[in-house]
C-alpha cells in the first residue's frame, strides 16, 4: 500500500508540509508507504484547455504534474495539503490538480481514497478544503475524514507543531486513510469489483 501526499505550499517545510508529515508518520505506522512531493517555488503552469491531453494520460507540459501523474499509477491513496490564500487553495495547488484531473484517465483516481489538508492562521480553511474535495467527487474517489475538518492552525510550523488538536487530526486522518485503503485491497483480493459508472451521456441543451 502507498499514499501520496501533495505539498500545495511553496514552502518545503512549512505548516502545511507539518500537516502532512503528521499524516504521513501515521499512515507508516500502520504498514502504508508514504511519499511526500513538493510542488516547489517554480510556477505552475495552469491548464489552457488545448486538449493535447486527450488519449495520451499525461499533460503536454512535461513538469511535476506529469512526474505525479506517473507515480499515481502505484498509489493506493492520495493526500493533498495547502496553505489558505484569500480563503482558497494555493494557486499552484488549484494548477496542478487542475492538470493532473483532466490529462489523467478516469481509472487513475477512481475507487482511490482521498484527502484534503488545509493550514491558515484563522480563517478560510472549510472553504478551502471544499474546493479540493470537489475533485474527489467528481473522479469517483471516496473521501477520507477525520474527527475534524481536516486542518491545522498557525503562521509557522512551530506554532502548527503546537496546535495539538489539529495534529491530533492529522493523526486520526492517517489512521482512516490506512484503513480504507487496506480495506479497498482486501475487497479487491475477495473478487467484490468496483463499481463501473456510466459514462455515455452528456447533458448539452440547444435552442
Amino acid at each position: 500500500m502507498k499514499v501520496l501526499l501533495v505539498n500545495g505550499s511553496p514552502h518545503a517545510q512549512g505548516c502545511a508540509y507539518t500537516a502532512l508529515s503528521e499524516v504521513a508518520k501515521e499512515l507508516e505506522q500502520h504498514g502504508v508507504e508514504t511519499e511526500i512531493i513538493q510542488t516547489g517555488t517554480k510556477p505552475v503552469q495552469d491548464c489552457i484547455a488545448c486538449g493535447g491531453c486527450k488519449g495520451k494520460g499525461h499533460c503536454v507540459f512535461d513538469d511535476g504534474v506529469n512526474e505525479f501523474l506517473a507515480k499515481a499509477e502505484e498509489a493506493d491513496g492520495f493526500v493533498f495539503g495547502t496553505p489558505v490564500y484569500y480563503a482558497h487553495p494555493s494557486g499552484r495547488l488549484l494548477s496542478f490538480l487542475d492538470r493532473a484531473f483532466f490529462a489523467s484517465p478516469r481509472s487513475l483516481f477512481e475507487g482511490k481514497p482521498g484527502a484534503a489538508v488545509a493550514s491558515a492562521r484563522r480563517g478560510g480553511t472549510t472553504a478551502t478544503l471544499d474546493a479540493v474535495n470537489k475533485y474527489f467527487g467528481i473522479a469517483g474517489m471516496p473521501t477520507a475524514g477525520s474527527t475534524y475538518w481536516n486542518m491545522v492552525h498557525g503562521t509557522a510550523a512551530e506554532q502548527v507543531a503546537q496546535d495539538e488538536e489539529g495534529l491530533q487530526t492529522m493523526r486520526n486522518l492517517g489512521r482512516n486513510l490506512a484503513w480504507m485503503v487496506k480495506a479497498f485491497a482486501a475487497a479487491r483480493e475477495q473478487g467484490i469489483e468496483q463499481p463501473k459508472p456510466e459514462t455515455t451521456l452528456k447533458t448539452n441543451f440547444v435552442r
